[in-house]
């Protein structure tokens, strides 16, 4: 996601909690965290994690209809929403989630949940990202030898549902986490859920013990046998520091992530990223068949389907072990 408060966009602080999530103690649900032995998960779907701003998209979605609506300069608008937040000592990423309705309040103009969804038609997208999708699915289909390994595709983001939703991508994705507005709660739309850079962990351990449904906790312990896609099977794909926590999440359980950058600026950040070892690979964001994120995309792809048909292979032997026995 492209830094906001403090730059150009609101992305918050740099923090490496990467276990937050599941190290939060509450009530468990009785079995909320269980799968049934005799169901248990063949592990060969395959995770693409996507961050938004900045990554499938080059700058935040607030600015492509939701500020010129209201004649306001993203600039001044990401300048003062960091300016409040330090006076108040304010979430971040709340407060430019307040400060978008309030603006909206002064000029007298109504924006409610489907001005939002339309507005996602107005987000520009980097190249080639409309048919990647498909394509990895293509991709993995050719290569996987038979051995039926899906591809799922997951956003988890600080903007906003309800422009994404819009976005001629979103049918594109198994969940969407975003953070998202209650809009009959109050005179002012009131956030709903907010993802901040270390709370998008939460999300990547709901993918990981398949537990997505938002009402469920994850907080319950899952034996590693039991949850549907392992670490192994993700590639997380993002821009810049506020995706360290994931990043760091799955590079040490054995996942991957691609640091991305825009074509036409440095590749400063996603050097830094990488030289710290928290990505595998980075590449400019063109996500068409021709450009260094695709290869480099299929080359992790191609690792993750050979550890699959390998575990697949180990299986099938110790199944006929246990059948010779018999």
């Amino acid at each position: 996601m492209v830094e906001r408060v403090g730059g150009r966009g609101v992305k918050s602080r740099n923090v490496e909690a990467v276990d937050a999530g599941p190290r939060v103690r509450s009530a468990p649900r009785s079995g909320a965290a269980r799968v049934n032995k005799a169901s248990a998960p063949d592990k060969k779907t395959i995770a693409l994690v996507y961050d938004f701003d900045g990554t499938l998209s080059p700058k935040p979605m607030q600015e492509y209809s939701f500020l010129p609506k209201l004649g306001i300069e993203p600039k001044e608008f990401w300048a003062e929403c960091t300016r409040v937040a330090k006076a108040e000592r304010a979430d971040p990423l709340i407060t430019y989630m307040h400060l978008m309705y309030k603006k909206a309040k002064e000029k007298n103009v109504r924006i409610d949940r489907a001005d939002l969804v339309a507005q996602g038609k107005t987000v520009e997208l980097y190249p080639g990202v409309e048919a990647w999708f498909d394509a990895m699915h293509a991709y993995v289909k050719k290569h996987s030898g038979g051995a039926d390994i899906a591809v799922k595709h997951y956003l988890v983001s600080s903007g906003l549902t309800e422009i994404i939703e819009g976005t001629k991508i979103y049918p594109h994705f198994a969940n969407v986490f975003a953070s998202e507005y209650w809009f009959d709660a109050y005179d002012l739309p009131f956030p709903k859920r907010v993802i901040s850079d270390t709370g998008k962990t939460q999300f990547l351990f709901r993918i990981n013990k398949g537990i997505e449904d938002l009402g469920q906790s994850i907080n319950v312990h899952m034996p590693e046998d039991d949850r549907p896609i392992p670490f192994s099977n993700f590639i997380y794909f993002g821009d810049g520091d506020t995706d360290v926590p994931s990043m760091a999440l799955l590079k040490k359980n054995g996942g991957h992530a691609i640091a991305v950058h825009d074509p036409h600026e440095s590749a400063a950040k996603c050097v830094e990223l990488f030289k710290a070892g928290r990505c595998d690979f980075y590449a400019g964001a063109d996500y068409r068949k021709s450009s260094d994120l695709f290869k480099r995309t299929c080359l992790l792809l191609d690792r993750i389907i050979a550890d699959i048909r390998v575990k697949e292979e180990v299986r099938g032997l110790g199944e006929e072990q246990v059948s010779t026995r018999k």
